[in-house]
Formats: C-alpha cells, sequence, structure tokens
C-alpha cells in the first residue's frame, strides 16, 4: 500500500527566495506546454516531449530531468480531464459546462506542487535536511522538520518521487512511502459504521445487543458530530462577517483562517477512524461501510440544509478507516447503502414510518425500538458479513 508523508520546510529567507522561483518558473512552463498541448491537440507524454522537451530548457532555464517532470505533469492532467470527461463528471455530451472546459487549456497556478526525484532531490534523514535542484543550481542544507513516526517510513519506504508544495507561504515536501501489504485476516463477523451529520459514526454488530455507551464490545458507540457542526457554524458566521466589512485587516484574517476548519474536521475524522479501526482489530472483527458515492447528486434538500450535506465529510472519513484498516490487516467490505435506516435490524420489515424522526426507529410490524443509527449499523453490519461470504465462497 502506499501511505504520503508530509514534512515542513524550513528554508532561509535566500532558500525560499530560490524555491519559489523554481516552482514559479516549473508552473508558468507548464501553463506553456499545457497551451501548445491543447492547441495542437497532443496529450500523449512521449508525443508532447518531441514538441516541446527542448523549448521548454531554452525559455524557462529548467534542467533536463526538471523539464521532463514539467511536460509529464502537463501529460497526468489531461489524463485526468479526459477521464472526467469520459466518465460524466463534467455533464453530458454537449453541456454547457463540458464544452467550457473542454474549451480552455489547462492552467498551472504559480504554487502548484511540483514533483521532484531522486535526481533533482536527496534526503539527509539523520540532519533533517535535503539537498533540491533550483533554477539558480543546486540547493544544500534545506531544514525541514518530521516526527520520529515520519522519519522512520521515510526511511524505510520512501519510493519515487517527491512533491514541493507552498501553501500560504509555507513550504511543504510530500513524499511517497510505498509499504509492504499486511495479510487480511479473516473476520470474526463486521462492525457496520453508519454515517451521518447529526452523528458522525455510529458502530454497531449485527448480532450482539447495543448499549448506551458502547463498553465491553463496541456496539452502539455513536461518535457525535455536535462539536463539529459548531465549529462549522462558528467559522461560517465568521467568514460572513469579515467578508461583509471588506477591510484590509479583515482579508488578513480571513486569510490567516483559512483551512482551520478543513484541519479540525480531519483531525475529528482521523480520531474517530482510528477508534474503529482499533476497536475492530482488538476484537478480530471486519468493518462494513456505506458507499455513499454520488449521495450529492441524488438527494434533494432545502437550501438551508445544502450547506451542511456539502460540508459533510464521508468520503474523507471513509477514505482514513480503509487506509487504516489495510495498515491493521482488518477486512473491509463497502455495501449498498439503501434502506438501511428504514429496515428493521430485528425483523427485516422496511417502511418509511419505521423511522418517525432523525433519532428513533420504531419498527411498525414487530415493535423493535432503537436509536436510528444504531439500527442502520447494524442492517450495514449484516450486509457486510453477506457481502463477505458471498466474495469468498470459493
Amino acid at each position: 500500500m502506499k501511505l504520503v508523508v508530509q514534512v515542513k520546510l524550513l528554508p532561509t529567507p535566500e532558500q525560499a527566495a530560490a524555491l519559489e522561483a523554481t516552482l514559479r518558473a516549473a508552473n508558468d512552463a507548464a501553463t506553456w506546454v499545457s497551451q501548445l498541448a491543447h492547441d495542437r491537440r497532443v496529450f500523449r507524454n512521449y508525443d508532447l516531449r518531441k514538441h516541446v522537451y527542448g523549448q521548454v530548457k531554452d525559455r524557462y532555464g529548467l534542467a533536463a530531468q526538471a523539464a521532463q517532470h514539467v511536460i509529464k505533469k502537463v501529460a497526468d492532467a489531461y489524463t485526468t480531464l479526459h477521464a472526467h470527461v469520459r466518465n460524466g463528471h463534467l455533464g453530458r455530451p454537449g453541456s454547457a459546462r463540458r464544452e467550457r472546459v473542454l474549451a480552455r487549456p489547462i492552467v498551472f497556478r504559480p504554487g502548484a506542487a511540483q514533483p521532484f526525484d531522486d535526481r533533482c532531490l536527496s534526503w539527509q534523514l539523520n540532519a533533517r535536511t535535503v539537498s533540491i535542484w533550483t533554477t539558480g543550481g543546486r540547493m544544500k542544507g534545506v531544514a525541514f522538520t518530521a516526527s520520529p513516526d515520519q522519519l522512520t517510513l521515510l526511511a524505510a519506504h520512501r519510493k519515487g518521487e517527491s512533491d514541493l508544495v507552498c501553501r500560504d507561504g509555507r513550504w511543504f515536501l510530500i513524499a511517497t512511502c510505498d509499504l509492504p501489504d499486511v495479510p487480511v485476516r479473516a473476520p470474526d463477523g463486521f462492525v457496520g459504521v453508519d454515517l451521518g451529520i447529526a452523528n458522525i459514526a455510529t458502530t454497531a454488530t449485527a448480532t450482539a445487543t447495543a448499549t448506551a455507551t458502547g463498553t465491553g464490545t463496541g456496539d452502539g458507540v455513536r461518535h457525535s458530530g455536535k462539536t463539529l457542526n459548531a465549529v462549522r457554524h462558528r467559522h461560517r458566521e465568521l467568514r460572513r462577517r469579515l467578508q461583509a466589512k471588506q477591510t484590509k485587516s479583515a482579508r488578513r484574517l480571513l486569510k490567516k483562517r483559512r483551512r482551520k476548519e478543513a484541519r479540525f474536521a480531519a483531525d475529528t475524522n482521523h480520531t474517530i477512524a482510528r477508534r474503529i479501526v482499533t476497536e475492530a482489530a482488538r476484537t478480530g472483527r471486519g468493518i462494513a461501510l456505506e458507499d455513499l458515492q454520488g449521495i450529492r447528486d441524488r438527494v434533494r434538500l432545502r437550501k438551508p440544509q445544502r450547506v451542511t450535506l456539502h460540508s459533510w465529510s464521508f468520503h474523507q472519513l471513509g477514505h482514513f478507516i480503509a487506509y487504516k484498516a489495510a495498515r491493521a490487516g482488518v477486512a473491509l467490505v463497502w455495501v449498498d447503502p439503501a434502506y438501511t435506516s428504514q429496515a428493521c435490524s430485528a425483523c427485516g420489515h422496511v417502511a418509511k414510518n419505521n423511522r418517525p424522526d432523525q433519532e428513533t426507529f420504531a419498527c411498525t410490524s414487530c415493535g423493535f425500538a432503537e436509536h436510528a443509527d444504531v439500527n442502520a449499523a447494524r442492517n450495514i453490519a449484516a450486509r457486510g458479513e453477506t457481502g463477505w461470504a458471498v466474495s469468498h465462497a470459493a
């Protein structure tokens, strides 16, 4: 499996200026190559290299390896764009959005990430410095900071390219680490994970009796989204007030608080994912997750609820659970979420009236009552067991 390790660079002002000049030159070159590729309809890396390689080196002062990476970055960007078009992510054929996107070449920001391979970048992990190529020559002794776990991963598993990126005046290197796959253990049952907004995640097993606190077996544990939703609301109101002021200090504060909400949400999701995976590994169970892809296109909500839905980071939480489960050797299955909130986990009866409100589930057939999210998590766990049995029947 592949993991990325992000380390923060601590360059001197002179080193930061050299890095900025290098990043700007590389992205200016990428924008020029993108324009030519769009005009001539040449998108393959090898074909594009024959048209622009020499000009990229001469125009922008890039070394041979850096020029190769710029051309490959452009080719990869168009490959991704065309994949989105084929999959219908940019609208149907002939739609205004699709035609608008295809009519313009891809443009690269001055601070967009630039890949460096081992010829352009070398790591001195013991000294916590890197040596990196710049347009002004090889620059040695650029300091970086990293945790002990990050240093261990870099020393043992770093492989391939590393990306140089600048965010809000801070410099980062993002390195790829290729870890050996951990054998997946045969699960003794499954933990169902119901994802939501009021409760970010609720876990339960298919057969065990859920408890209010979830002590002992980890069943019926609800990870509340009250704190995260309050933070989102506070940040939204603060942004609204600052944007209305339109003063220099207001814009400065808005820039300072950029991505603060996203970092808080990511930390919350990491914490929840770690707890779910740790509990599953401790009890020898697998994890069943809802496949919620495309839910924003399927759901129709009133305008005040749309902000909440589009701020819902269920995909990030699912990704965190997936990679942590892979590292721990915990089985993971994705299940169809249809009617999991309306089906009774005791008798299987499905009815819209089974769930009179957000928290309550009361089966109109057998009378079974439970917290709605716990009932849904049980249904997900049952579907996980069925899906695992079917996929491993051979």
